[in-house]
């Protein structure tokens, strides 16, 4: 175990080590567990846009939103499809997971939501995302664990199926909800392609991830100078390199989506393992 901890762990507190390391001195290698020339500069390059602020609060807005709106209407689905009564779950079931394997396109997937008014929107990183057809399944039989007889009982006390969502299977979901939480916030908050295709146009809807991913392109495809100095004065001698660029990103895109996992531990494996169980 502390061998698989170690491998684990050591890649990503190399990058730390790294992102707090001088560029220049980083290429000579040797790096391991503790900065040897320590510099700041590299996440002074890193924060040296004032469009990465507005971009990190349109990516909270909306992980949020997708978390939390997804979450409640793919359970209510989940719950609907659960219900043996419930003649056309079957169809509906399966046209949710023949999304899975097909899809329309790139193409035909810009078009049409272009003809939703999507394009430089908010929205149009929340409303494709609503429902997932995994997630879908993964709750659905989450659900079928819960004792048929919970339902049943509070059918006979009066309560209709909205408040026997809300006040009995929703509670007990917990830990697949959990579960499903974190793919769906890690998802969001790491996509930065649909910021690329939707609302590149429109620098005020532009998130961290694709902040980020501009920067380490351009200290990339730099030519003249490897170095990438944005942002950062010609007093400071501390050169930045696209290694030390691309470590800084990797732990400025990380930090916050490892500071909420602590928080759904608990309920992570639990609702991993009781969600996966076949039908």
């Amino acid at each position: 175990m502390i061998l698989l901890v170690i491998v684990t762990l050591y890649p990503f507190l190399n990058t730390i080590v790294v992102s707090f390391n001088a560029g220049n001195d980083t290429i000579r290698g040797g790096l391991y567990l503790w900065p040897r020339d320590f510099t700041l500069q590299n996440y002074k390059a890193v924060f040296a846009s004032g469009t990465i602020y507005n971009a990190f609060l349109i990516s909270v807005a909306r992980t949020v939103l997708s978390t939390l709106l997804n979450i409640f209407l793919t359970t209510m689905l989940a719950y609907t499809l659960s219900r043996r009564d419930y003649i056309f779950r079957r169809l509906i079931t399966t046209i949710f997971v023949l999304t899975m394997y097909f899809n329309a396109g790139l193409i035909p997937g810009y078009f049409l939501m272009k003809d939703l008014h999507l394009i430089n929107s908010f929205w149009v990183y929340v409303l494709p995302s609503l429902v997932s057809a995994f997630n879908l399944i993964v709750i659905r039989t989450y659900i079928y664990t819960i004792p048929e007889s919970l339902i049943e009982s509070a059918k006979i006390d009066g309560a209709g199926d909205f408040r026997i969502f809300w006040k009995i299977i929703f509670p007990l979901c917990k830990p697949v909800l959990a579960t499903i939480a974190l793919f769906v916030a890690v998802g969001a908050w790491n996509s930065w392609f649909d910021a690329f295709l939707y609302t590149s146009s429109r620098q005020e809807l532009s998130t961290l991830q694709y902040e980020l991913m501009k920067l380490l392109s351009s200290s990339m495809n730099a030519n003249s100078n490897p170095s990438v100095a944005n942002g950062i004065g010609a007093e400071h001698s501390t050169q930045v390199t696209p290694i030390s660029i691309r470590a800084a990103v990797t732990i400025v895109a990380s930090v916050p989506i490892l500071l909420v996992y602590p928080f759904m531990q608990k309920y992570f494996v639990v609702g991993l393992n009781v969600g996966s169980v076949k039908e």
